[in-house]
């Protein structure tokens, strides 16, 4: 598909089409062939060497994230914009603004618009609602015919390769006649805080002129649904109202969040879109952002999304996240130096920590997991070329006192948040991360065998919520 006048044009370096490419494979390929020559031929220097470097790693990531985690929870700096405030700009004064509504599949998407998209306040006249639905999801379209669709224009996405939600996203913003100033994506199943995008416009009224970006806090309404929900809302919960926060203050590289994140049409345009090779479009326009000097706040607005119920249909969506955090990442150390340059060495660490570094600890915590077992089943001699002594204690250390603290962190944000319901879900939450190791197994899998693939997320497997959050609400 050509590209449409007026869309914005994303650099061929900055597309995660071809992040492996056969290139780049080969030298992997080698890497790893002499990595293993090395280990057979000198096992006792070799090994214990790896294992080092990966202890060492582990343990300053572990830090890191720990510490963004306290300085969230001790020292909050979301943006926050109080009912009044976002009511008091006239409606002839507040600005045209463009909402996203990507689907595929979704032919209940009528009833979710009109229970969630469908309460935003916001003067109609002024509203742009683009319900993106591709050419050939025929299940949609007819469910479209003679529904109440007030307020909604329906864009057809003409069919074409990738099929990814980014794809469709850049085909809506490419339309000619779009107005808005402003503009965000809310998914079919989104229930946002109604006063969102009001609350948006003052936040961006008062931000200085480097905010590109005002992120909406993600929440659950099904949180109470099974352990998986639990576990996925004390995860959300953590962050996006602690980590990226927290991120933000430190003048990091912010990666966003698939839905309620606003931008200025013009500056969407001038870092290039979204890239619809890439799975997490999101997380990496939020890098993009970062590297052409714009700053991402937290906004304290909460838009509801339905948490998955499933553990298949989880593995498939988080499987999703990791792959796109990892082309992300890949993408952005094509050049390393002129990433340094752009936003710093230690944004530049950080964000390799918070997009490839996740998937990679994941593997990591299953390896080391089996490894674990197979010490303590038979203590074979190969534990002692693996785990030399200081190796030995660093990673005791971890599992000593790094996993019962990151069980201490949820409880206390459990407790933070006033949701005594998570405490237990908090406390077995190593079960949770045996769920996120196999994910990564097959994020890791896919980023070499089937990168641009979209996993399609189901929804719909729990009981919508019934109202719309109360505005200003905590999720």
């Amino acid at each position: 598909m050509s590209t449409p006048v007026g869309a914005a044009v994303l650099p061929e370096h900055l597309s995660a089409r071809g992040a492996l490419g056969r290139n780049t494979l080969i030298y992997i390929g080698v890497i790893v062939t002499v990595t293993v020559g090395l280990c057979v031929a000198f096992p006792h220097h070799v090994l214990a060497a790896m294992t080092g470097l990966v202890a060492i790693t582990y343990l300053a990531s572990t830090v890191d994230r720990n510490y963004l985690m306290i300085s969230g929870i001790t020292n909050p700096s979301l943006v926050r914009i109080s009912d009044a405030e976002a009511l008091a700009i006239p409606d002839d004064e507040l600005p045209y603004y463009t909402v996203l509504l990507p689907v595929y599949d979704e032919p209940s998407i009528v009833t979710n618009l009109i229970n969630g998209v469908g309460r935003i306040d916001y003067p109609e006249e002024r509203l742009e609602l683009l319900l993106l639905v591709e050419e050939d999801d025929q299940a949609t379209q007819e469910a479209l015919i003679g529904a109440p669709m007030q307020g909604v224009r329906v864009v057809i996405v003409p069919d074409s390769q990738p099929k990814t939600k980014p794809k469709a996203c850049n085909y809506g913003m490419s339309l000619p006649d779009l107005r808005g100033e402003y503009m965000t994506i809310y998914d079919a199943e989104d229930i946002p805080d109604p006063l969102q995008l009001r609350r948006a416009v003052v936040a961006f009224q008062r931000a200085p002129k480097n905010i590109g970006c005002l992120q909406g806090r993600l929440g659950y309404f099904n949180e109470r649904q099974n352990l998986l929900t639990r576990w996925f809302t004390l995860e959300y919960d953590q962050w996006f109202g602690v980590v990226l926060p927290s991120i933000e203050r430190l003048k990091s590289v912010v990666p966003l969040g698939g839905t309620s994140n606003h931008i200025r049409t013009q500056i969407w345009r001038d870092v290039g879109g979204w890239d619809q090779f890439n799975v997490t479009e999101d997380a990496d326009l939020g890098v993009r952002l970062a590297r052409h000097g714009y700053r991402t706040q937290i906004l304290d607005s909460v838009t509801l999304e339905e948490a998955n119920s499933d553990v298949v249909n989880w593995i498939r969506q988080r499987s999703r996240w990791y792959k796109g955090y990892l082309q992300t990442m890949i993408v952005h150390l094509r050049n390393p130096l002129q990433l340094r340059r752009e936003i710093g060495t230690a944004a530049m660490l950080r964000f390799i920590n918070m997009t490839g570094g996740i998937p990679a600890t994941a593997v990591i915590n299953l390896i080391f997991g089996f490894l674990l077992l197979t010490w303590v089943a038979g203590r074979p001699s190969l534990m002692n070329l693996i785990f030399p002594s200081a190796t030995y204690y660093v990673f005791l250390t971890l599992f000593l006192v790094a996993t019962p603290f990151s069980i201490f962190v949820g409880l206390l944000l459990a407790h933070a948040s006033g949701k005594p319901h998570l405490w237990w879900a908090a406390l077995l939450a190593p079960l949770y991360w045996v769920l996120q190791s196999l994910a990564a197994l097959k994020a890791f899998y896919q980023l070499v065998f089937r990168p641009s693939f979209w996993e399609k997320t189901l929804h719909g497997l729990s009981e919508p919520a019934p109202v719309a959050p109360a505005a200003g609400s905590e999720p």
